[in-house]
């Protein structure tokens, strides 16, 4: 069974252009949904993948109307194919119901796996340097010294509660216990 599936990002935006392309595809049902790619909730998309069975052929009008990225586009068509479920993009002539089509979604993968692996040297080339400036990543320590010394007086002087002296701090209480039993 042919399946389709169509996304918008609003709803001021039309759905016309892919449902046209879907049926002329030959797909007996479309899945139609509105909803912004970066969303994750996708309840169409879910309701879709749920249904598809072996040998169903999910088609899409474009690649970004599947999935929010690379990676989550590849999830999905490995998700597929695991499911024995063909996949086809009518713009990008991608279809993976045949070698070419598997060939060239497996080369998709492996340049998304490059990319990920060279943002990963990036970022930790860039932390190196970072740190051998003295710099350190990370969220401020709330407590300093000084304030660490006045919650322990607090604390041993046991004349506020703990959720007093929390909220005095602006910490939690396990943050409150963190430094007072080191």
């Amino acid at each position: 069974m042919k399946l389709g599936y169509a996304r918008v990002s609003t709803s001021d935006q039309s759905l016309d252009l892919q449902v046209d392309a879907l049926k002329e595809a030959g797909c007996e049902e479309i899945y139609q949904e509105v909803a912004s790619g970066v969303k994750t909730d996708r309840p169409e998309l879910d309701k879709l993948l749920g249904y598809v069975r072996k040998d169903d052929t999910l088609i899409i009008w474009k690649l970004d109307r599947l999935g929010r990225s690379m990676p989550h586009l590849l999830r999905i068509v490995e998700q597929l194919e695991k499911k024995g479920v063909g996949f086809v993009c009518l713009n990008e002539k991608i279809d993976t119901t045949s070698p070419a089509g598997k060939l060239i979604f497996h080369l998709f993968g492996a340049l998304a796996e490059f990319e990920r692996e060279m943002i990963r040297e990036r970022t930790n080339a860039g932390l190196k340097a970072a740190r051998a400036r003295g710099r350190v990543g990370g969220r401020p320590k709330k407590m300093t010294e000084k304030k660490i010394k006045a919650l322990q007086l607090l604390y041993d002087a046991k004349e506020l509660s703990i959720a007093e002296i929390c909220e005095q701090f602006g910490i939690s209480k396990g943050t409150l216990y963190r430094y007072v039993n080191k």
